[in-house]
């Protein structure tokens, strides 16, 4: 997870200061306002394409805490067809 993070941030260059593997039952991942990401271990258990997405997903609430048009233009950076992504893993039973 750590190896996956730092190559997508090479790309972002986003201070990043925790990362923690939890069991959580209703998200996939989060991002704290300390700078600290949150992922679910199932994450591992996803194609990589979408792990790849959640991965940046949460990076990209490092610089942008909302879901605004700013925040979604950061993602595309790096995975333009988020969208799709985004409607497969809302599919997916936790």
């Amino acid at each position: 997870m750590h190896a996956h993070l730092a190559e997508w941030n090479k790309h972002y260059q986003l201070p990043l200061r925790k990362v923690f593997i939890k069991n959580s039952r209703s998200r996939w991942g989060s991002c704290s306002t300390l700078g600290n990401l949150n992922f679910n271990y199932r994450i591992v258990f996803l194609p990589p394409h979408l792990q790849a997405y959640l991965i940046v997903h949460e990076l990209c609430h490092l610089k942008v805490f909302s879901h605004s048009t700013e925040f979604w233009a950061l993602v595309a950076q790096t995975v333009p067809d988020y969208k799709t992504h985004r409607r497969e893993i809302r599919r997916i039973r936790m």
